[in-house]
């Protein structure tokens, strides 16, 4: 029992530091960027960029901020946004799309890259995976005459507090729900390993991991981030992939899916208030999701070491598996 408490103790603190070694200094300089006014910049140059997808270019800043900052303070964004220029259903559906592939990078790119992602390919896989899937859905509905009625907005936001202390207050709040968050979930995991349900959910689950590329020792850690986010199961993958209990490839399978698909329950539901359909914030996500990692999973892993080193990961997890198979040897040499 003590053993139990003590590993428990050990894990709880190495998540959480590691999370919050990245989340605080990353606030702190999107939110000196925002006072500056560098979003703003940025929201005029991405406006080409949604006539593609068949937006308004008004709904640049929506991305932009939704991108700099989180889903919560795009939605408001939205909400101002929208009342000047009309959207459709289908309209509403894409820029959500948009909103939940790609949200708060400053800080989820840096999850990825301390787990042993380049930051480069996860901006190409979210960024680029996310307009390519919106021009898709555009082209879709345009092409079967689909959500083309005027979006309903059913929410009403209550005015903010724009102080620098409202800000603060805030984000002392969500970070010590965040810490509550993986005591739960790392207490929770704990007990099912030792309940032999954890072992049971990687069987049921093995057909889809296995098409993902995805393998057992990653399975859970996968389904934390698919439900809840990849705070909690990107930073779960950050301290099983440096303790060398989980593959590079399956690190790098994990963290491209949850790039694509992650907290598919409170994000979909947060847009929907918004009006979207769920045909593309969740069905089309998901198939998308599915079939893009399927595909990159099986084309890099027949790429050189030299090419995984170079363009996919980073010297955080090649460290962390050079270590790993070190000790393998030495385990099978004695």
């Amino acid at each position: 029992m003590n053993r139990f408490f003590t590993e428990l103790r050990n894990e709880i603190w190495g998540v959480s530091t590691t999370l919050f070694k990245i989340m605080i200094p990353t606030l702190l300089v999107v939110k000196a960027l925002e006072m500056m006014g560098l979003l703003d910049y940025l929201a005029i140059a991405s406006g080409p960029l949604m006539s593609l997808v068949g937006l308004p270019e008004s709904m640049g800043i929506v991305w932009v901020t939704t991108l700099f900052t989180n889903i919560y303070t795009g939605m408001l964004v939205f909400f101002y946004a929208q009342q000047a220029e009309p959207l459709t259903v289908a309209q509403v559906t894409i820029i959500s799309l948009l909103m939940l592939i790609a949200h708060a990078l400053p800080i989820e790119a840096r999850i990825a890259r301390q787990a042993g992602i380049r930051i480069r390919f996860t901006l190409l896989l979210r960024l680029g995976g996310g307009l390519i899937l919106a021009a898709i859905l555009n082209q879709l509905y345009l092409a079967f005459d689909y959500l083309q009625q005027p979006s309903e907005l059913i929410w009403q936001p209550e005015l903010p507090d724009t102080s620098l202390w409202a800000w603060v207050k805030s984000q002392a709040e969500s970070l010590l729900m965040i810490q509550l968050i993986i005591i739960a979930l790392l207490t929770s995991l704990k007990v099912m390993k030792v309940l032999g349900i954890e072992r049971l959910m990687k069987w049921l689950l093995s057909p889809v991991l296995k098409l993902l590329g995805i393998g057992h020792q990653a399975s859970s850690l996968t389904i934390i981030g698919v439900t809840l986010g990849i705070n909690f199961g990107g930073g779960l993958l950050i301290y099983e992939s440096r303790a060398g209990h989980i593959s590079k490839k399956d690190v790098f399978a994990a963290m491209s899916f949850l790039a694509l698909c992650h907290s598919i329950i409170e994000d979909t539901l947060l847009v929907m208030v918004l009006g979207a359909d769920l045909s593309g914030v969740l069905w089309a996500r998901l198939i998308f999701s599915i079939g893009v990692i399927a595909l990159l999973t099986r084309f890099v892993n027949r790429l050189s070491d030299e090419t995984w080193n170079k363009h996919l990961t980073n010297q955080y997890l090649n460290k962390a598996q050079t270590s790993n198979n070190a000790e393998e040897q030495a385990a099978q040499a004695v």
